[in-house]
């Protein structure tokens, strides 16, 4: 089994913030753990962390694997960036293959397995910046299930989504933990908190519990 992944006392200062402050957290593997509390808190930001998009000030994190999913709440693709859907969901394996090389067969079968899992399958060969928001949350959350990484992270992956997608997207987080994934997910939704495992409450930078 794979260690699990641990933050050690970390701070990260963002000029004169303190966005997290000597926070202290341990995520066993196949647990599936809510970061929860308000705007501002410090959930984004430590998932940044876990990401290696941001780099403490302080502190450490050991057992990070190699490949990791980090599924934002926004996308950074320009509206008329002429990408589809499937193309989107398909960078989820350029970790593996780089963005050059074809896909393989188990490319394609994790592609059309995740655009399945978020019922975006009929969207496969709209234009991404054609979307709504709910229809491009769960096409960055396929994404993520694409990838097959160790450790998925999910920023606020409930947002802009209905009550049929919300029960589609909880699921399918549930399955990947229940498989052995280890997932973290930043949310102000308290069903998706009550389904977690466990839930780890930040306020202004710090655990408070």
């Amino acid at each position: 089994m794979r260690e699990p992944v641990t933050v050690n006392d970390v701070t990260l200062r963002l000029g004169r913030t303190v966005a997290l402050d000597h926070v202290s957290a341990t995520f066993p593997t196949g647990t599936y753990t809510a970061l929860v509390g308000a705007n501002g808190c410090g959930k984004s930001t430590l998932l940044g962390v876990l990401a290696r998009t941001l780099r403490p000030t302080d502190g450490h994190v050991t057992g990070l694997p190699r490949n990791t999913a980090l599924v934002p709440q926004h996308s950074d693709v320009p509206d008329l960036f002429p990408v589809t859907v499937r193309d989107t969901v398909a960078m989820g394996r350029w970790r593996d293959r780089g963005p050059l090389l074809p896909l393989t067969r188990r490319d394609r079968a994790a592609v059309d397995r995740a655009l399945e899992r978020t019922a975006v399958t009929d969207l496969a060969g709209r234009t991404f910046g054609d979307l709504s928001g709910g229809q491009r949350q769960r096409v960055l959350i396929a994404q993520g299930l694409a990838q097959r990484a160790p450790l998925l992270l999910l920023d606020e992956p409930l947002a802009a989504l209905d009550a049929t997608s919300v029960d589609l997207v909880s699921r399918a987080v549930a399955e990947e933990a229940a498989a052995g994934t280890t997932v973290i997910v930043a949310t102000h939704h308290p069903d998706q908190a009550g389904d977690a495992d466990r839930a780890i409450t930040l306020d202004k930078g710090r655990v408070t519990a």
